[in-house]
C-alpha cells in the first residue's frame, strides 16, 4: 500500500492547529503514521514524532488539547470523537496528563505533600534550627533577649513588690542549686528579675539568660523555695538549651517561606522581637527544660515533688481564671481540673506544654528516684 493511500485508510481527525507564533488557528485533518502525527490543511504539511507529542487524557470534560515541544498545539473540540480516533490510532496520554487527569493520583499527589510538609515542620525545622544557632554567638543571644525585654508592651512588667530579704533568699536558693548542678564554670549566664505583672502567676526565659519570674508566682506558692527553684531550673533550660533562639529561627523560615507563598514580607522581622516576649515553646523543648529542672532539682537535694505543687496550683488557678472569663452562672458545673486554661499564658505555664498530667507524674516519678536521706 502507497504512503497516500495509508494516510487516507488511517483513522483521522479533525482539529485546529496552532503555530505558537500566532494567535491564528489553522484548521488540519491529523492522522497517525509510523511513529508520526501528520497534520494536514490549507498551507500545512507537518509530520511530528509522536515522542515530541504530549497527549490529553481520555475521558475529561470539554475540548483536547496536545502540546509540541515545540511550542505549536492542537487543539480538537469534540472530546468524543478526539477520544475515538486516539483509541483507533493506538495513542495513550503521557504520564502528566494521565496524573492530572486521575483523581486518584491528584488526591494521592495531595496526600503526599501534605505528608512532606508536616514532616518538614515536625522534624526538618526543628533539626535545621538546632543548626543555625550552634552557628550564631552567644552575644546575639544577649542582644535578642534585651530587644526582646524592651519591646514588651508597657504594663507587662512593673516593679517587684517583693521584699529586698526575700528577693535575696529565692537568689541565694537557686544560685545554690545552679552550683551544685554543674562543674563551675559550665553553667549558663543568666540574670534573675522579679517583677509584677498584669500576666498573673508566671516565669519565662528570654534568649541570653534574662529569666522574669512575677511576684504573683511567688505569691501562688506560698513563697515556697523549693518550688521557686524547681520553676527557675526549668527557665534555665530553655536558656541553656536556647530555646528562644531556635524558635526565632523557626518562626523566620515559616515567615519567610509563607511571604514567599503569599507575598508581603512587610512586618516580617519588626514583630520578631516582640514575639519571642511572648511566645510559648515547643512540648519537645518544653519536656528538655522539664529534664533540666529535674537534673538541677536533684544534684541539689531538692525534691521535685515540689514542682507538683506548682502544676497544681497554677492549674487550679488557670481553670478558676477561665471560669470567671467565662461568666459561669450560678449552680453551673465547673471545668474538670485542666480542662480550661487561659490561653495568654506565658512561660511555663503556656497553651503548647505538655498536658499537667504527664509533667506531673514525670515530677513525681523524678522524685521516688531520689535517694532517701539515712536516718528518715
Amino acid at each position: 500500500m502507497s504512503a497516500v493511500a495509508a494516510a487516507t485508510a488511517s483513522p483521522h481527525v479533525e482539529a485546529d492547529y496552532f503555530d505558537g507564533r500566532q494567535a491564528r488557528a489553522h484548521r488540519v485533518r491529523a492522522h497517525v503514521s509510523g511513529g508520526q502525527l501528520y497534520l494536514r490543511g490549507n498551507g500545512i504539511a507537518l509530520a511530528v514524532p509522536l515522542a515530541q507529542v504530549q497527549w490529553p487524557p481520555a475521558g475529561q470534560r470539554g475540548a483536547r488539547l496536545a502540546h509540541f515541544a515545540s511550542g505549536a498545539s492542537l487543539q480538537c473540540a469534540d472530546g468524543a470523537a478526539w477520544d475515538a480516533w486516539a483509541a483507533a490510532s493506538g495513542l495513550e496520554a503521557s504520564m502528566v496528563a494521565r496524573v492530572e487527569g486521575s483523581w486518584r493520583w491528584v488526591f494521592g499527589a495531595v496526600a503526599a505533600l501534605v505528608l512532606l510538609v508536616g514532616s518538614l515542620y515536625v522534624w526538618g525545622l526543628p533539626w535545621l534550627s538546632r543548626g543555625v544557632v550552634a552557628l550564631v554567638p552567644l552575644s546575639v543571644d544577649e542582644k535578642v533577649g534585651e530587644v526582646a525585654l524592651e519591646s514588651l508592651p508597657d504594663g507587662w512588667l512593673e516593679p517587684t513588690r517583693l521584699p529586698a530579704d526575700q528577693q535575696q533568699r529565692l537568689r541565694a536558693a537557686f544560685d545554690r542549686a545552679v552550683a551544685a548542678a554543674f562543674v563551675p564554670g559550665e553553667a549558663p549566664a543568666y540574670t534573675l528579675r522579679f517583677h509584677k505583672s498584669g500576666l498573673g502567676p508566671n516565669a519565662f526565659a528570654l534568649p541570653g539568660g534574662t529569666i522574669v519570674m512575677t511576684d504573683e508566682l511567688v505569691t501562688l506558692v506560698a513563697g515556697r523555695e523549693d518550688a521557686i527553684v524547681g520553676v527557675l531550673a526549668h527557665e534555665l533550660g530553655h536558656v541553656r538549651h536556647r530555646h528562644g533562639m531556635r524558635a526565632l529561627v523557626q518562626v523566620t523560615v515559616l515567615g519567610a517561606v509563607s511571604s514567599l507563598a503569599f507575598g508581603d514580607f512587610s512586618g516580617l522581622f519588626a514583630g520578631l522581637p516582640v514575639l519571642l516576649g511572648h511566645a510559648g515553646y515547643s512540648r519537645d523543648a518544653e519536656r528538655e527544660a522539664d529534664g533540666e529542672a529535674i537534673r538541677i532539682m536533684q544534684k541539689a537535694g531538692v525534691s521535685p515533688e515540689a514542682m507538683v505543687v506548682f502544676f497544681e496550683r497554677i492549674g487550679a488557678w488557670a481553670d478558676e481564671k477561665a471560669a470567671g472569663k467565662a461568666g459561669r452562672k450560678e449552680g453551673e458545673r465547673k471545668p474538670e481540673p485542666g480542662q480550661a486554661r487561659e490561653e495568654s499564658l506565658l512561660g511555663i505555664a503556656f497553651s503548647s506544654h505538655p498536658a499537667d498530667a504527664e509533667r506531673i507524674a514525670r515530677f513525681r516519678e523524678a522524685a521516688r528516684a531520689m535517694p532517701t536521706p539515712i536516718g528518715r
